[in-house]
C-alpha cells in the first residue's frame, strides 16, 4: 500500500519526530545531511559508529549550529550499522517522541521525504512505514543484490515488501518499543521486516527519492554483504 494524504504535517507533529542517523566514516557527507534535516525542524540522534576519519569532529561542529536539534552519541569502536541504529533508537525513545525515523548519513535520502514517510503514522494508517527505493533508478549492481535480498526476506520472514534493504523507515513510538533488534551489521534491514511481522504491525511502503553518487554506491547491500545476510538469516531459522 502507498496511501498518502495531501497535507503538510503540523509544527507540533514535526517537533515530535526524532530522526536516527548512524554514521561511520562519513566526513564528506554527514555535515550536509545533518544541516538539511535540522533546517526542516526535526530532532536528530546521530550515532558516530567508531569512525576513523573526521566524522565525530564534524558532528560536534554541526551540533554547535543546531544545539537544540542535534544529539551526538559515539561508539568507541565500529560495531556496525545495526548496533548504531539500535543505540540511536534507544536514545530517542528516552525523549518520548511520537514518531521515529531511521535515515542514512551518506546523502542518498531526500530530507523532504521524512514528512512523506511519517504521514501514514500521523494519520493512523500505519504503525511502521518502509521507504521503498525505485529499483528502475538503482544502479544495476545494487539492483541485483537488493532484489535478491528482498526475495529472501519475503521467503524467510513471510512479508511481501518491495525494498527490504532500505535504511529509510518510520515507526510510531509504541511500535519502536516492541522491536527486538539484535543485528550488528546490515542485516538490520531484514530484521526490521522480521520484527514488523512478528509484532503484527500494520505497515505501509512509501516510494522515496534516492540520490545516487559514486560514494553512496560504495556502501549498503552488495553481493558479499548479501551472502553474509543470507547466512545469518539461515542461522536465525535454527536458533
Amino acid at each position: 500500500m502507498n496511501m498518502q494524504s495531501n497535507f503538510t504535517i503540523s509544527k507540533e507533529d514535526k517537533e515530535s519526530i526524532y530522526v536516527i542517523i548512524p554514521a561511520y566514516n562519513e566526513e564528506s557527507r554527514v555535515g550536509k545531511v545533518l544541516k538539511e534535516v535540522s533546517k526542516l525542524g526535526y530532532k536528530i540522534i546521530v550515532v558516530n559508529d567508531g569512525s576513523s576519519d573526521n566524522t565525530l569532529n564534524i558532528l560536534k561542529e554541526v551540533q554547535k549550529e543546531f544545539p537544540h536539534n542535534i544529539f551526538v552519541l559515539s561508539h568507541v569502536i565500529n560495531r556496525g550499522a545495526g548496533a548504531a541504529t539500535r543505540t540511536g533508537l534507544d536514545a530517542a525513545l528516552k525523549h518520548n517522541p511520537k514518531y521515529l525515523v531511521t535515515f542514512d548519513a551518506d546523502g542518498q535520502h531526500d530530507p523532504q521525504d521524512i514528512e512523506k514517510v511519517c504521514i501514514p503514522l500521523i494519520n493512523g494508517d500505519a504503525e511502521a512505514v518502509i521507504g521503498a527505493r525505485p529499483f528502475d533508478d538503482m544502479p544495476k549492481s545494487k539492483e541485483f543484490a537488493n532484489t535478491v535480498m528482498t526475495i529472501l526476506t519475503q521467503l524467510f520472514y513471510k512479508v511481501k515488501v518491495k525494498d527490504s534493504q532500505t535504511g529509510f523507515r518510520a515507526f510510531t513510538s509504541n511500535a519502536a518499543r516492541k522491536l527486538n533488534i539484535e543485528a550488528q551489521g546490515y542485516i538490520i534491514s531484514s530484521e526490521f521486516i522480521k520484527e514488523i511481522h512478528r509484532n503484527h504491525l500494520k505497515f505501509e511502503e512509501v516510494t522515496i527519492k534516492t540520490i545516487y553518487t559514486d560514494e553512496t554506491q560504495k556502501k549498503g547491500t552488495n553481493a558479499i554483504v548479501g551472502i553474509k545476510i543470507m547466512l545469518r538469516m539461515i542461522k536465525q531459522m535454527f536458533d
